[in-house]
């Protein structure tokens, strides 16, 4: 081999040297850093978070009976039905009316007061309280529609995206951007 023969090797390799490197590093700069954001939607979780709720409720209830035999009503009953029996009849048929009208009166009695001690009600208000569910939603991300490399594609983010999401690697980056400092 002459030596212009290997100049001309050693040229050539170095041209190719030179291309190669060249196309690599256009590869490199023509890979996309931002994929464009078509559309993000807001995604929304239903949160439900229990509570008490109390309120004061008006309770009636029958009041306490103190003559649960109804002691007073039929004896009242029995006096005034035998006094009203004593007047109706004559002679033996006095005693018999006197004694009818105080059974008579007795019993009368007696159903009366029954029917008053179930009327007697007490009011008083009562705490009533229940767990009800109260419902909520919350933001957990978005789901963001993008195009990169004349593709779309799609991602959930925890934040909302500008125009724009960055690319590393050829593939769109999903975590927040850091906060500027000013």
């Amino acid at each position: 081999m002459d030596k212009s023969m290997m100049k001309g090797v050693v040229v050539g390799g170095i041209a190719m040297v030179v291309l190669g490197a060249g196309a690599v590093g256009y590869q490199t700069l023509a890979k996309p850093k931002f994929a464009e954001v078509v559309t993000a939607k807001e995604v929304f979780e239903v949160v439900v978070t229990p509570r008490e709720q109390c309120d004061d409720v008006q309770v009636q209830k029958q009041a306490p009976v103190k003559d649960q035999n109804r002691i007073a009503g039929t004896a009242i009953g029995a006096v005034a039905g035998g006094l009203l029996g004593s007047t109706v009849g004559g002679g033996k048929g006095k005693t018999a009316a006197t004694v009818v009208g105080a059974a008579a009166g007795g019993y009368a009695g007696n159903q009366v007061q029954k029917n008053m001690q179930r009327k007697d009600v007490t009011t008083t208000t009562e705490r009533r309280c229940r767990t009800v569910q109260d419902k909520s939603q919350k933001l957990v991300g978005y789901n963001v529609t993008y195009r990169l490399d004349g593709k779309q594609g799609s991602v959930r983010t925890s934040f909302k995206p500008g125009p724009t999401l960055p690319v590393k690697d050829g593939q769109v980056v999903t975590t927040p951007p850091e906060p500027t400092k000013s």
